[in-house]
C-alpha cells in the first residue's frame, strides 16, 4: 500500500512562506479599504464607467405659445447627434424639426387641484413632467435634467459636474435664486426650476411613483419646482447645491454677474428674455450663440476669471475667459474684484423693492471715465496641442484721460491651454494665474497658466 505524499506545490512553498504570504494579503486588503475611504471618487470609478452625454436626459417644460418664441434658445445647446432631450407642451401642432428635441404633449392634469391665488395651473403640468419622462422607460439614463424653454444648458460641463456623484444614490442637484427675497418667498432649500436641476436616475424612479399623491397635497403652491421640491422632501432628500446653475432672477445688464462667476463650471443660464444681450451690437440669440461658440472650444474655462498684474505700468487685468476683459489703472486687489458690479436691477419691480442678493456687490460707477477699459470677446479658436487663443476688442473709446500705458490699447489676445478638471480638482477649485506681455501699445497678450506653488495673485512690489 502506498503511503500518502504531500502535494508538489506544498513541497515547493514552506509553511513559513505561506504565513508571510497570507500576512501580506491581509495588509493589501486593509490598505485598499483605507485608500478607498480617503479617495472615494477613485474607488467609485472602479465600480462604475464614466458618465457621458448619453447618460443625461433633458426634459424641457414649454407651451405651444412660448415654444414659438423660445425654440431658438434650445437649438443653441441641443445636438440631435449627442443630446437626449424632450420638450413637453400643453398642445401640439408643430411640424417635426430635426434640429430640435422631439415634442411631447403632456397628459391631462385637470383632476389635480390648484389653489394658489392668481397663479397658473400649468405649474401642475410642469411638475408632472418629472413623472411622465421617467415613465417612458428610456434606457441607460443616469440623470434626469429639468429646465425651461428659455434655459440654456452647457452640456459638457453638466457631464463633468455630475460625474462627481453616484447616480445610483438619491441626489437632487441645483441652486437657489440670486435674489434673497425670492428664496425667502419660496425656499432656500429648493432648486429653482428655470435655472435647471438634476435628479439621479434612482431618485427619479422613486419620485415618479409618488408624484401624483404629492400633487394632490400641494395644491396651494405656486410653481412646478415647489411641488417637486416638496415631494422630494417627503422622500427625505435635501438639495445638493451646485453654483453653476443660474436662475438669473435679475434684470437688465448681466455684465457684473458674468464677470464674477464662481470657480465652478457654468451649467445653465435662464430668463434670457429679461436681460440685455451679453455682447454689444447683437440680439439675445446671437449673443448667446457667441458665448456658446467659446464654450465649444473650452467648456470648462468659460466665464472663469483670472487676474494678473503689470507692476511696471501699474495695470490690473481681469480676464473672464470667453466673455470680457477689464483693464484697470492702478493696483486693484483680487478680493475687491471678486464681488459683483451692480450693473443689473432687481427681479421684482416697484419703488419699495430692496436689492437684496445672495452675493456681495459693489457699485458700478456712473462716471464712464472712472470705470476700467472693457474688451468683449471677438473670436476664439484652438491651435491643437499648442492651446487655445481668444481675441477681445475694446468696447468703446470715451474722451477720458487714461494713463499712457493703456490709452492706445485696442485689443487683448489671451493664450491658454484647454482646462481639464477632474473630480478631485472640482472638490477643491483653484483659480489660475496669468502673465501680461512686457511690451504693449495697441495690442496686449495675456497668458493664462497654473499658479506656481505658494504664488500670490497680487501686484508685485
Amino acid at each position: 500500500m502506498l503511503s500518502p505524499t504531500k502535494s508538489p506545490a506544498l513541497n515547493r512553498i514552506p509553511v513559513r512562506n505561506l504565513f508571510f504570504l497570507l500576512l501580506f494579503l491581509c495588509f493589501v486588503i486593509c490598505l485598499l479599504f483605507s485608500f478607498s475611504s480617503q479617495f472615494p471618487s477613485l474607488a467609485y470609478s472602479f465600480g462604475l464607467s464614466s458618465t457621458r452625454r448619453r447618460h443625461l436626459l433633458f426634459s424641457i417644460a414649454s407651451s405651444h405659445d412660448s415654444w414659438l418664441r423660445r425654440s431658438s434658445y434650445v437649438r443653441l445647446w441641443y445636438s440631435p447627434e449627442s443630446t437626449r432631450a424632450f420638450v413637453f407642451l400643453d398642445r401640439g401642432g408643430f411640424e417635426f424639426d430635426s434640429s430640435l428635441p422631439p415634442l411631447i404633449v403632456s397628459e391631462d392634469v385637470s383632476r389635480f387641484p390648484y389653489d394658489f391665488p392668481g397663479g397658473l395651473r400649468s405649474a401642475i403640468r410642469v411638475a408632472r413632467v418629472a413623472k411622465e419622462v421617467v415613465d417612458r422607460g428610456d434606457k441607460d439614463v443616469r440623470w434626469f435634467i429639468f429646465g425651461d424653454d428659455d434655459t440654456v444648458f452647457f452640456v459638457e460641463n453638466l457631464v463633468t459636474v455630475l460625474s462627481k456623484y453616484d447616480y445610483r444614490k438619491w441626489y437632487y442637484i441645483g441652486s437657489n435664486s440670486e435674489s434673497f427675497d425670492q428664496n425667502v418667498r419660496y425656499s432656500f432649500d429648493m432648486a429653482f426650476g428655470g435655472g435647471g436641476f438634476a435628479i439621479s436616475g434612482s431618485l427619479a424612479r422613486a419620485l415618479s411613483k409618488v408624484m401624483d399623491s404629492c400633487l394632490m397635497r400641494y395644491s396651494h403652491m405656486y410653481g412646478g419646482d415647489s411641488r417637486i421640491f416638496s415631494c422630494l422632501a417627503e422622500l427625505g432628500v435635501t438639495l445638493t447645491h451646485e453654483p453653476g446653475f443660474h436662475q438669473i432672477d435679475v434684470r437688465g445688464n448681466l455684465f457684473g454677474l458674468l464677470c464674477a462667476h464662481p470657480l465652478s463650471p457654468l451649467l445653465s443660464l435662464h430668463h434670457l428674455d429679461a436681460v440685455d444681450p451679453f455682447f454689444p451690437k447683437m440680439n439675445r440669440t446671437e449673443a448667446m450663440a457667441h458665448l456658446i461658440r467659446a464654450s465649444n472650444v473650452d467648456s470648462a474655462r468659460i466665464l472663469q476669471q483670472s487676474v494678473c498684474y503689470d507692476s511696471l505700468n501699474s495695470v490690473t487685468v481681469s480676464v473672464v475667459w470667453g466673455y470680457a476683459i477689464q483693464v484697470y489703472q492702478g493696483n486693484k486687489l483680487l478680493s475687491d474684484l471678486l464681488s459683483l458690479q451692480k450693473t443689473f436691477s432687481t427681479w421684482r419691480r416697484g419703488s419699495g423693492v430692496q436689492s437684496n442678493y445672495m452675493f456681495n456687490t459693489r457699485e458700478y460707477l456712473r462716471d464712464h471715465c472712472g470705470r476700467p477699459l472693457v474688451f468683449f470677446l471677438d473670436s476664439v479658436g484652438s491651435d491643437g496641442s499648442r492651446g487655445t487663443w481668444s481675441n477681445y476688442t475694446r468696447h468703446s473709446v470715451e474722451d477720458c484721460h487714461r494713463a499712457e500705458s493703456v490709452k492706445h490699447l485696442k485689443q487683448v489676445r489671451v493664450l491658454s491651454h484647454k482646462l481639464e478638471i477632474d473630480v478631485e480638482q472640482m472638490k477643491a477649485p483653484h483659480r489660475q494665474c496669468c502673465d501680461i506681455s512686457p511690451l504693449y501699445k495697441e495690442s496686449m497678450v495675456v497668458s493664462i497658466r497654473q499658479c506656481m506653488e505658494d504664488e500670490l495673485i497680487a501686484m508685485k512690489s
